[in-house]
């Protein structure tokens, strides 16, 4: 019963957290457009599986980040430096004239590792877990580590994410209509979006 009030819980909260535009599902979008539905497929599988982990690791530090100061800096200032190369890659990507061609390339392992490497790349899962593991008090407290609560914890963000993640790649049939748009100013998004994470991570930063 207490497995599946968190399953249920967290799975939605993931589904929310993911459904915004953010550097993961809108790496999935591009990956449609540019190299068809099932490569982007592939990124959501490669992002979904270092979800699961990040969610495991959230679990296992959901007590520890909110007593100590000093690992909670130095998530912010990795994400910081992480945001800010983002931001210069982002930009760049969208100055450069590229052309959007329709082809159809032949998903394979690529495009798995593309998926692993950006979620990986993306450090705001790991807080936002934090966060909810904290609130359910499943760092401590009544629930004290019990495995089959972390484990359930720890699936249900990766399902949660993966079908946020799923309804972009379900979505590509409308975001291939104007392809080359999408491609240049989801770049110009996703280079404001690092920004505005890194003015966050600063605030939180000097906060702390």
């Amino acid at each position: 019963m207490e497995e599946t009030k968190l399953f249920l819980i967290t799975y939605f909260a993931a589904f929310i957290g993911v459904v915004p535009p953010g550097l993961v599902n809108m790496t999935v979008a591009k990956t449609c457009v540019e190299k068809g539905k099932k490569n982007g497929f592939y990124v959501a599988v490669g992002a979904g599986m270092v979800i699961l982990i990040q969610a495991f690791i959230a679990v296992l530090l959901a007590k520890y980040i909110f007593d100590n100061p000093f690992i909670r800096r130095v998530i912010l200032r990795a994400g910081l430096v992480v945001f800010c190369i983002l931001a210069v890659y982002f930009f760049i990507q969208a100055r450069q004239k590229k052309r959007i061609e329709h082809t159809r390339h032949k998903a394979d392992a690529n495009s798995v590792f593309k998926g692993m490497l950006i979620a990986a790349l993306n450090v705001f899962p790991i807080p936002y877990f934090v966060a909810i593991a904290g609130a359910m008090n499943l760092g401590g407290g009544d629930l004290d580590y019990d495995w089959s609560l972390i484990i359930s914890f720890a699936f249900a963000a990766c399902l949660g994410s993966f079908t946020s993640l799923y309804l972009y790649v379900v979505l590509f049939d409308k975001i291939e209509r104007k392809a080359k748009s999408f491609a240049r100013y989801s770049n110009y998004f996703m280079a404001g979006l690092m920004l505005v994470l890194i003015v966050v991570a600063l605030i939180r930063i000097f906060n702390s």
